[in-house]
C-alpha cells in the first residue's frame, strides 16, 4: 500500500480523487492550503503527492523545490485547472513527474498514479549510485542537487551532453565532472576553446595535419579531436562556431571518423563529446547561425545550470570553500567573516555568478591584507553601493500590499522616489506569489517578459 498526499484547495475534486486513490488500495491524505500540504509532506513517508497550482496561501509551485529537499522524495504530480506551456515547462524543470491539466478523466489519473509507483518501486530496488567526484562542485541547494543528479546519468552514459547556463556558472567544471565520474576517467579530457579558433585555422586544430600538408609543415601534428580518443571532447561555448567549422564538426560527430589535412587515409577517434554554450542555440537556429542537425546531435542530454542568484543557500559554502583555497594559495592564515559580511553577498545579484564571487573573494583579500576578520567595508564598493542603494529603497517603501497606501495628506514625500518604492513592493510581492517563476509572473502581471526583466534589473532583483 502506497502513500499519496493530495494537496488541492477544490474539496469536491479533492474527495474524488482521494477515492479514486482509496480504491486502488492505497492510503490518501487531503490538504487544502500550500502550507498545510508543504507541512505534511515534510513528514516524510509519502509515494506520491497531488499538488494544485493555484491554493489560497500561494503557488504550488513554490513547494516543489523544498519537497525535492526531502530524504527518499515523493513523486510530484501537478494538477491545476489553469497551466500554459511555460507553467508546464517550469513544473517539469523544477522536478515534477508530470503535470494534469482539469478536467482529467479517472484512467489519466489511475494510469498517472501507477506509473509513479511503479518508478517508485524500481527505484527502491536498484543498487545505490556510487559518491559522485564532485571536482569542486560546492553546495547542497535544490538547483545544485538537480544538476548533479542529471550529471550521474551523464556520467553513467556515453551520449552526447549540451551544458547550457550563464557565463561564470561552472559550465567546464561540470564537464570534467562528467569525464572524471565516467568510464573514461582514466583518458585525457580535452579542451576545445570555440571562440578561440581562427576559421583559417580550425581543421588543421582539429582534425591535425600530415608533414607538408601546408607551407611550414615540416612535421605530422595530432589535432584536438584524435588526442580524445578514449576520452572526452569538450566543445567550450560551442554556439561561438562559425557555420563553416559547424559542418567539419557535424561530420566528425556523426562517424566519428576524420581526415587530417593532407592525408589520404582516414582516421577514427572514439571520443565522448560534451558541449556547453551561454547562447540560445536554438534562436541561433531559427536565424541561420546555427545547424539544426549538429544542435540535435549535442543534445541527447541535456543541463541546465542555474545562476548564482538561484542559489543563495549556497553562497556561504561557497564562500568558505574559496576563503580556504585562496588563504591556503597566498600562504595566509584563515580568514574569518562577519554575518553582516556574508549577508552582503547573499544579497548581491552576482551578474557574474560563481566566476564573480571568486574574483570578489580574491579582490576582498587584498582589501583586508593582514586582518583576521573580513567586514563588509572589504568587498568591492560596486557590491557595496548596490546593497546600500537596494536597502535605502526597501526602508523607505511604505507597506502598501501588507496594510493598504498610507495617509499622504501630512507629509508628501518626492512622487519619483514613492513610485520607484511603490514598484519595488509590488516586484517583491509578484516574485513572491509566483514562486520565481518569471513566465507565471509575466501572466499575473501583465508584462511582457523583457518588460519584467528590465523592471526586475532597475531595482536589482
Amino acid at each position: 500500500m502506497a502513500r499519496v498526499l493530495i494537496i488541492d484547495d477544490d474539496e469536491a475534486f479533492n474527495e474524488l480523487l482521494a477515492k479514486i486513490v482509496r480504491g486502488l488500495g492505497h492510503e490518501a491524505t487531503l490538504t487544502f492550503t500550500l502550507k498545510e500540504g508543504l507541512r505534511e509532506a515534510l513528514t516524510g513517508g509519502y509515494d506520491a503527492v497531488f499538488l494544485d497550482v493555484g491554493l489560497p496561501d500561494g503557488v504550488g509551485l513554490e513547494a516543489l523545490p523544498k519537497i525535492r529537499e526531502i530524504s527518499a522524495p515523493p513523486e510530484v504530480v501537478i494538477i491545476t485547472g489553469s497551466i500554459g506551456a511555460d507553467g508546464a515547462e517550469e513544473a517539469l524543470k523544477s522536478g515534477a513527474w508530470d503535470y494534469l491539466q482539469k478536467p482529467v478523466s479517472i484512467n489519466h489519473i489511475i494510469l498517472t498514479l501507477a506509473r509513479v509507483l511503479q518508478y517508485g518501486e524500481e527505484k527502491k530496488a536498484k543498487p545505490k549510485a556510487l559518491l559522485l567526484n564532485r571536482q569542486g562542485i560546492v553546495g547542497e541547494s535544490a538547483p545544485l542537487r538537480a544538476c548533479l543528479e542529471l550529471l550521474a546519468q551523464a556520467a553513467a552514459s556515453d551520449a552526447p551532453v549540451l551544458i547550457t547556463g550563464e557565463t561564470g556558472t561552472g559550465k567546464e567544471l561540470f564537464a570534467e565532472a562528467i569525464h572524471n565520474n565516467s568510464r573514461r576517467a582514466g583518458n585525457r579530457f580535452v579542451v576545445v576553446d570555440c571562440g578561440a579558433i581562427p576559421v583559417t585555422l580550425a581543421e588543421s586544430i582539429l582534425f591535425g595535419y600530415e608533414k607538408g600538408a601546408f607551407t611550414g609543415a615540416d612535421k605530422a601534428h595530432e589535432g584536438l579531436v584524435k588526442q580524445a580518443d578514449g576520452g572526452t571532447l569538450f566543445l567550450d561555448e560551442v554556439g561561438e562556431l562559425p557555420l563553416s567549422v559547424q559542418k567539419a564538426i557535424l561530420r566528425v560527430v556523426q562517424g566519428q571518423r576524420f581526415y587530417s589535412l593532407g592525408s589520404k587515409k582516414e582516421t577514427s577517434s572514439n571520443f565522448r563529446l560534451v558541449a556547453a554554450t551561454n547562447r540560445n542555440l536554438r534562436q541561433m537556429v531559427q536565424e541561420g547561425q546555427f545547424r539544426e542537425d549538429l544542435l540535435f546531435r549535442l543534445q541527447a542530454l541535456t543541463m541546465e545550470l542555474p545562476p548564482l542568484r538561484e542559489r543563495a543557500d549556497d553562497i556561504k559554502a561557497l564562500t568558505i570553500h574559496y576563503l580556504e583555497k585562496l588563504c591556503a594559495h597566498y600562504g595566509t592564515s584563515l580568514k574569518g567573516f562577519t554575518p553582516e559580511f556574508l549577508e552582503g553577498l547573499q544579497k548581491y545579484h552576482w551578474p557574474g555568478n560563481v566566476r564573480e564571487l571568486v574574483n570578489t573573494m580574491e579582490r576582498t583579500l587584498a582589501a583586508a591584507m593582514d586582518e583576521p576578520t573580513l567586514f563588509p567595508k572589504h568587498l568591492p564598493l560596486a557590491i557595496r553601493l548596490i546593497n546600500s542603494q537596494t536597502m535605502s529603497v526597501r526602508e523607505s517603501a511604505p507597506p502598501a500590499l501588507a496594510g493598504g497606501y498610507p495617509s499622504l495628506e501630512k507629509s508628501l514625500p518626492n512622487l519619483r522616489e514613492y513610485r520607484l518604492a511603490m514598484d519595488l513592493e509590488y516586484l517583491q510581492a509578484l516574485l513572491r506569489q509566483a514562486g520565481g517563476n518569471i513566465s507565471l509572473a509575466g501572466k499575473i502581471s501583465g508584462l511582457s517578459r523583457s518588460s519584467l526583466y528590465e523592471l526586475l534589473k532597475k531595482h536589482n532583483l
